[in-house]
């Protein structure tokens, strides 16, 4: 017999990785991984990871460089701006460490030049439209209500890569046993 008890030890952490449990009905979070950005006494916050909106950066801001990844929907805060997270570190002015590995924001005159320096650059950036929040206590009383599972140890570049649709279902798989299982699991049971 299978245990589909949906959790795990990882406690969650900037850097972190919230996989959405498979029945979550939200049309936000349904199926979502969201990269955490910070997680403290005063809150959280993250981007989904494997939404997206069909406009280009162009859409957003004149005269940016075309880059080579969609835009994703962040989450339902904030949904009138563009936010990015990024491998630069220290080449961009005033950006904020949120992972070992990457930052978020910073001088955004800097990222254009970046962008525009380099095309091979936008490997290095991902943009959301708004962002996921929680207010103190929330994430971790959805924790308990076994809402996300949390994953550390999740590379820059599987964070920075828009190319993978199927992102949730690929984690889920390589967590193997019952993730496995669930990870096969219709979005809609009545339709198994």
């Amino acid at each position: 017999m299978i245990d589909f008890n949906f959790e795990n030890n990882d406690q969650p952490q900037p850097g972190s990785i919230l996989v959405s449990e498979p029945f979550l009905s939200d049309d936000y979070f349904s199926r979502s991984l969201i990269f955490l950005c910070d997680h403290n006494e005063k809150g959280s916050f993250g981007f989904v990871l494997n939404k997206y909106v069909e406009n280009s950066i162009s859409d957003f801001v004149e005269e940016f460089p075309e880059v080579d990844s969609k835009i994703s929907l962040g989450g339902p805060v904030d949904t009138s701006n563009l936010f990015y997270i990024h491998a630069f570190g220290e080449e961009i002015p005033n950006s904020i460490p949120c992972s070992k590995d990457l930052y978020i924001g910073g001088d955004f005159s800097r990222l254009k030049e970046l962008l525009q320096t380099d095309h091979e650059n936008s490997k290095k950036v991902r943009f959301f439209i708004g962002y996921s929040g929680w207010d103190n206590g929330q994430l971790t009383h959805e924790l308990k209500e076994k809402s996300w599972l949390v994953l550390n140890g999740i590379s820059k570049n599987q964070i920075l890569d828009t190319s993978n649709d199927d992102i949730w279902k690929d984690t889920m798989e390589k967590l193997g046993g019952k993730f496995k299982v669930m990870s096969k699991f219709p979005i809609n049971p009545s339709d198994n």
